[in-house]
């Protein structure tokens, strides 16, 4: 309860940041045009931020526990950005058609690309946990060279930038509503939770329980593929949240994907929304992507557990 409680607090006090002039006793007022920035700008940008934070962070630790390495997740096996991919795939072939053409594009190659990734990492034996995500971002560096070539090749650089640069400035009302899939999808993740939790034992452990093992991971792979897609085709990739915030809910609270998915949907929301409001504040009255934010204090993250998972293996 404290969490929501912090989460709404800080849901409000963000309302009121930003360049355009907004106060409570305005609102109040009945002041149509504080009304208008609140209705048309600020609460959709708010709904989007806890949207994207909150589903992603649930996809993270979805693939995490089916992966059963706490530092696989869409941003480390080549997820977003072979869902990048798909939308500049999307926009050269199906460029007059609507947004949700591109989603299902994205999530296609979304799926594809996390695939691929999964089918080498069975390939190859690894003795490092760490090697794996290594591996990832390697992978989703080689998916994110070819995106850059051929956006390049298609004049169309700029416009994939505009995509898949995570931040949130652009959203207004009628340009954010995709999310809502992904707060439909993650309520589906949460109602598979426990099967996740015994999919990530192992398949005999799983398979001796009366679990479908195989179609218990792919419903998760495409659950995450999903996810991932929307929220990029919306407002963009946002690095490590899927990671960091997985990780740091599930050492305060242990495994059960049951118990731990609110916490970690409503960690993420939070973690995105403090992103943002410093991006609105650190250089006002100019705005600095979430994408750079969430780099920053992710990549710090990233490498403390990093460090700490070499530490405890030695």
């Amino acid at each position: 309860m404290l969490a929501v409680a912090l989460l709404v607090l800080a849901s409000l006090g963000s309302l009121f940041v930003g360049v355009s002039h907004l106060t409570p006793a305005g609102l109040l007022a009945g002041d149509e045009n504080q009304l208008m920035i609140l209705w048309e700008s600020r609460l959709p940008r708010l709904l989007a931020i806890l949207l994207a934070g909150s589903t992603l962070s649930v996809a993270g630790l979805v693939m995490m526990s089916l992966t059963r390495n706490r530092f696989v997740t869409p941003s480390t096996a080549g997820t977003a950005e072979s869902a990048s991919l798909g939308v500049l795939v999307a926009t050269v072939f199906f460029g007059a058609e609507a947004v949700g053409v591109k989603m299902v594009v994205a999530t296609l190659f979304a799926l594809l690309g996390t695939g691929i990734f999964l089918a080498l990492l069975r390939r190859l034996t690894f003795a490092d946990i760490i090697v794996v995500p290594l591996v990832g971002i390697m992978f989703g560096g080689v998916i994110s060279a070819l995106t850059t070539f051929f956006a390049y090749r298609a004049d169309l650089l700029q416009t994939l930038a505009a995509w898949t640069s995570g931040e949130f400035s652009g959203v207004l009302k009628g340009r954010y509503e995709l999310l809502w899939i992904t707060a439909a999808v993650a309520l589906v993740g949460y109602l598979f939770a426990d099967r996740f939790t015994l999919a990530g034992l192992g398949r005999d452990f799983a398979v001796n329980l009366g679990v479908h093992y195989d179609r218990v991971v792919t419903t998760g792979l495409m659950l995450v593929s999903v996810i991932t897609a929307v929220v990029v085709v919306t407002v963009g990739h946002i690095p490590f949240l899927a990671l960091v915030v997985p990780n740091l809910v599930t050492l305060l609270l242990g495994d059960n994907l049951r118990r731990v998915l609110p916490v970690t949907a409503l960690a993420g929301a939070f973690f995105v929304l403090c992103c943002d409001v410093v991006g609105r504040t650190i250089r006002y009255p100019y705005e600095i992507p979430v994408e750079t934010i969430a780099g920053v204090v992710g990549g710090a993250l990233f490498i403390h557990l990093v460090l700490r998972a070499r530490r405890k293996a030695a």
